[in-house]
């Protein structure tokens, strides 16, 4: 067993006067990690250096025990799913795969029902045939998701891969995602919105402005993020008796009225939403219309963890 899977030994990537990595050192176990972090955070640059596709700027980094930078041989027990789309979009999705399939030194035949067995297993037997430039997002996401899974790697290296997909297809994903990590694979795999994150694996490296700000497992990330004072928009039919109701708690820090609506600082949100679940479920203060949190957006949270 590898004592870690991904070691970065202060690991940086710039480019130019930009910094995409700053002094990372972090162990990623084997078995399935998250890792969370908002738009350009430095996610798809630590996969881009675990890949081999960057060389850093500086330390080093090893992957399944090895050094990745110019090390070809290691690229075929690792599979990659990008963030971007890099299609031939007139080929279709089976000839695509096959082809990228054929790079690992296998047979035409070989290549071909290696490709069909990922894309059965992605659920696109049914578009194996059709052209890539007729797919909806959706399926392009499925498609890469097959060609980084099709020669049978140990390690999968999966860059937002939930992006545009549906609902349905989201959850078929997710399943898909947990059904590798239980048959023996271990996947890197990012996003930025955390219950994503939550329902595939407990172990998450937290991740912003290049630097990795905490690691380990969700609920003490949770309990990091539910430090941070959140913010909750409540649109009701009686703010001001809601007000009123809040006010009398001490994890309550601040609130201020708007149109229709009463916006409520908390530092404690789990107890706040579940005392709010049952007063709107006693209705004792009329009809409480819709919760929204722009914190449940994980830019404030980072913004909150970086200055304290």
């Amino acid at each position: 067993m590898i004592a870690g899977l991904v070691v970065a030994d202060h690991l940086s990537k710039w480019y130019g006067q930009v910094i995409g990595l700053n002094d990372v050192s972090v162990t990623v176990p084997p078995g399935i990690t998250g890792l969370l972090g908002p738009n350009g955070a430095g996610k798809s640059t630590f996969m881009k250096l675990i890949t081999g596709q960057l060389r850093p700027s500086q330390g080093r980094i090893t992957v399944l025990g090895e050094p990745i930078w110019a090390n070809p041989a290691l690229y075929q027990r690792i599979g990659f799913c990008p963030e971007q789309d890099a299609f031939y979009e007139r080929m279709t999705g089976l000839e695509w795969v096959t082809a990228l399939v054929r790079l690992n030194g296998v047979t035409e035949t070989e290549a071909a029902a290696m490709a069909a067995r990922a894309i059965a297993e992605v659920e696109l037997t049914e578009a194996a045939n059709k052209k890539i430039g007729a797919y909806s997002k959706g399926m392009r996401q499925r498609i890469k998701m097959a060609q980084a899974i099709a020669h049978d790697p140990e390690l999968l290296i999966l860059d937002e891969p939930l992006s545009g997909m549906d609902p349905i297809a989201r959850r078929k994903a997710i399943r898909m995602i947990k059904d590798w990590g239980r048959a023996g694979k271990s996947v890197i795999v990012s996003s930025h919105i955390l219950h994503e994150i939550e329902s595939m694996t407990a172990n998450i490296l937290l991740i912003n402005q290049g630097r990795i700000l905490a690691e380990g497992n969700v609920h003490q990330i949770r309990d990091l993020i539910d430090e941070h004072p959140h913010t909750v928009h409540i649109r009701a039919e009686h703010t001001r008796a809601l007000a009123r109701e809040f006010l009398g708690h001490d994890d309550v820090l601040s609130l201020k009225f708007e149109e229709g609506a009463v916006v409520v600082q908390t530092g404690k949100p789990d107890a706040f939403y579940a005392r709010l679940t049952d007063l709107a479920a006693s209705g004792a203060h009329g009809a409480i219309h819709e919760v929204t949190s722009p914190d449940d957006n994980l830019q404030a949270v980072f913004q909150y963890l970086v200055k304290s």
